[in-house]
C-alpha cells in the first residue's frame, strides 16, 4: 500500500455561484461590472480628451520602462526556466483532466488554434519590419552594433527571434497549464483565480480573487487592443498600397468596425463553428504564403538564414536576457520590455484559450507543444520574411533599400513588391491579417466572458457580444487618441497593463508547481502513476 496522501485542493465552490442574472445574463457580481465600467470609462475618456490621454499613456509607459525594465526581463527568464524544467520533471506524466482523459481536438486542429490565437497578427506585422529596423538602425541596434553590416544582419535575425521564441510561449504555457490543471484536474472554475488556490485556499473566492480576475480582464483587453491596433494599421496600409484607399485613422477605424462585425458572427457560431474553422483556414493560408515566399523568393538565402537565425538566437539569448550593465539600454527598453509586457498582457487570453482546447494532453506533451513547436515554426517564418527583406536591402532592390523603414505597417507589402504575383500575395497578406484579427477578437471575448462569468464556459452569448464590441472600441479609441503616434499609444497600454500582471504570473507559477507536485504524490499513492 502506498502512502495515503490527502487531497488538499478540494473546494465546495461552484463556478458561477456568486453570479447575478439581470436581463437573462449570467454575470459574476463584482468582476463584470467593475471591469465593464473601467473599459467604458477608458473609451469615453480617450475619445473626449485624446491629447491628454496620449500624454498620460506616454508618461506611464516611460516611467514603467525606466523603473521596471529589469523586472520584466528577469520574470520572463523565470518562466522559460520553469517550462523547460517541466518537460523533464516527473510531473510531466500528469494528464490534464485525469489519467483517463482523451483530447477533444485532433493534434493539427489543436495546434492551429493555439498558434492562431498566440501571435498571428504580430508575426504578420513585425516579421519584416523588425529585422529591417535592427539591420538599418531605424531606432537603435542591439548591443549598439554598427548598422548595415554583416554583424548587424546576423544579430537582427537573432534578436527578432529572441522576441518571438521561447520567452513569449513560456509565458503563455505557464498561464495555460495553471488554468487547465486546476480546472480539469481539480474541478475549479476556469478562471485566473483558481490557479491561486494552493496559496490562498478558499479566500481565493473572495475579494483577493476578485482583484486577480479584474486585473486579468484589464490586462487581456488592453493586450488584445494592442494587437487589433497593429492589425488595423497593417491592413489599412496594405489596402492603400494596393487600391489607393488611404491608410489614415478613418480607414483604420472602419477596418476595426468591419472586422468586429465579422467577429460577432464567429461568436454566434461558437467554438467549433467559429474559432476552430477560422483557425484552420488561417493556418492553411499562412502555410501557403510561407511556402510561396520560400520558393518564389531567394530560396538559398532563406535556407542560409534559417541557420543564421537559429545560431544567432542561441548565441545571443543569454546576453539579450541580461537587464544589467547593458550599453544598448535604449534598444532593449524600447523593444524587449515592450514585447515582454505585451506577451504578459496577452497571457490570460491566450493561456485560457489554450487551456480550454488542451484537455486530455499530458503536462509534458502540453509544454513541449506550446513551447517548442511554435518556436521552430517561427524560426522558419522569420527567416523567410526577414531574410528576404534583408537580401533585398543588401542588393539595393525596392523601397526598403531606397528609403529605409519609413512606415512599419507597410514593410511587409514593400517586400512583397519585389516578388512575383505581388498583387495576389499582398491581397492574401491583407486577408490573413484580417482573419487573424477575427480569431483574436473572437477567442478573446470567449476568454474574458468566462472570467467575468465566474469561470462558467456556457454563459449567454450576449455577454461575449459585449466584449467583442468592447475590444474593437478600445482599439479604435487608441488609434483615434494616438493620432499620428497611434503605435506609441497602443504600446503604452500594453506596458501599463502588463506590469501588475507580471507579479501575478510569478505567484501563479509558484502555485502551479505546488499543485503539480501535490497531484503527483496523490497519483503515486493511488497507484495511478
Amino acid at each position: 500500500m502506498g502512502e495515503v496522501v490527502k487531497d488538499e485542493y478540494q473546494t465546495d465552490y461552484v463556478a458561477g455561484q456568486d453570479n447575478i442574472t439581470p436581463f437573462g445574463l449570467d454575470l459574476h457580481a463584482p468582476v463584470f461590472p467593475i471591469t465593464a465600467i473601467l473599459v467604458i470609462a477608458f473609451v469615453i475618456g480617450t475619445l473626449m480628451f485624446p491629447g491628454q490621454a496620449k500624454e498620460l499613456l506616454d508618461g506611464a509607459k516611460w516611467d514603467i520602462i525606466a523603473t521596471f525594465d529589469w523586472f520584466f526581463l528577469i520574470s520572463a527568464n523565470i518562466f522559460v526556466v520553469v517550462c523547460l524544467a517541466l518537460i523533464f520533471m516527473p510531473v510531466g506524466k500528469i494528464r490534464l483532466g485525469g489519467m483517463d482523459a482523451k483530447p477533444e481536438f485532433s493534434t493539427m486542429s489543436w495546434f492551429a488554434m493555439l498558434f492562431a490565437a498566440g501571435m498571428g497578427i504580430g508575426l504578420m506585422f513585425w516579421a519584416v519590419a523588425e529585422p529591417v529596423a535592427y539591420y538599418t538602425g531605424w531606432y537603435e541596434t542591439p548591443f549598439n552594433v554598427e548598422a548595415n553590416t554583416a554583424q548587424a544582419a546576423n544579430l537582427a535575425m537573432g534578436a527578432t527571434m529572441y522576441h518571438w521564441g521561447l520567452h513569449p510561449w513560456a509565458i503563455y504555457a505557464v498561464v495555460a497549464l495553471s488554468l487547465a490543471f486546476f480546472a480539469f484536474n481539480k474541478n475549479m472554475p476556469l478562471t485566473i483565480r483558481s490557479a491561486f488556490f494552493p496559496l490562498l485556499k478558499d479566500k481565493v473566492w473572495g475579494w483577493p480573487g476578485h482583484v486577480i480576475d479584474i486585473l486579468a480582464v484589464v490586462a487581456t483587453i488592453f493586450g488584445l487592443a494592442t494587437s487589433l491596433g497593429f492589425g488595423a494599421q497593417q491592413a489599412a496600409s496594405g489596402l492603400n498600397y494596393l487600391f489607393d484607399t488611404g491608410g489614415g485613422v478613418n480607414v483604420q477605424m472602419a477596418i476595426i468596425v468591419g472586422v468586429t462585425a465579422v467577429a460577432l458572427v464567429s461568436v454566434l457560431r461558437g467554438l467549433d463553428g467559429g474559432v476552430k474553422i477560422l483557425s484552420n483556414i488561417n493556418m492553411s493560408m499562412a502555410g501557403i504564403l510561407l511556402f510561396f515566399i520560400i520558393f518564389a523568393g531567394p530560396t538559398m538565402t532563406i535556407l542560409e538564414t534559417l541557420w543564421v537565425t537559429s545560431s544567432s538566437y542561441i548565441a545571443n539569448a543569454l546576453p539579450l536576457s541580461n537587464p544589467f550593465g547593458r550599453e544598448d539600454e535604449a534598444w532593449f527598453q524600447g523593444w524587449t520590455v515592450f514585447y515582454w509586457a505585451w506577451w504578459i498582457s496577452w497571457s490570460p487570453f491566450v493561456g485560457m484559450f489554450i487551456a480550454r482546447v488542451s484537455k486530455g494532453r499530458t503536462v509534458r506533451e502540453f509544454v513541449t507543444a506550446v513551447l517548442i513547436i511554435p518556436t521552430v515554426i517561427t524560426v522558419v517564418w522569420m527567416s523567410a520574411f526577414g531574410g528576404t527583406a534583408l537580401e533585398q536591402i543588401q542588393d539595393g532592390i525596392g523601397a526598403l533599400a531606397e528609403n529605409g523603414l519609413t512606415e512599419v505597417s507597410l514593410a511587409m507589402f514593400q517586400m512583397f513588391s519585389n516578388l512575383p504575383l505581388t498583387e495576389i500575395i499582398s491581397f492574401v497578406g491583407i486577408v490573413l491579417v484580417l482573419v487573424f484579427f477575427v480569431t483574436s477578437s473572437d477567442s478573446g471575448s470567449l476568454v474574458i466572458d468566462s472570467i467575468t462569468a465566474g469561470g462558467k464556459t456556457d454563459a449567454p452569448t450576449a455577454q461575449r457580444v459585449f466584449w467583442v464590441v468592447a475590444e474593437g472600441a478600445i482599439a479604435a479609441a487608441l488609434i483615434f487618441g494616438g493620432g499620428e503616434d497611434a503605435l506609441g499609444a497602443i504600446q503604452a497600454t500594453a506596458i501599463s497593463a502588463g506590469l501588475p500582471f507580471t507579479a501575478i504570473l510569478l505567484i501563479m507559477t509558484w502555485g502551479l508547481l505546488k499543485g503539480l507536485t501535490h497531484e503527483r504524490k496523490l497519483l503515486v499513492a493511488r497507484g495511478e502513476l
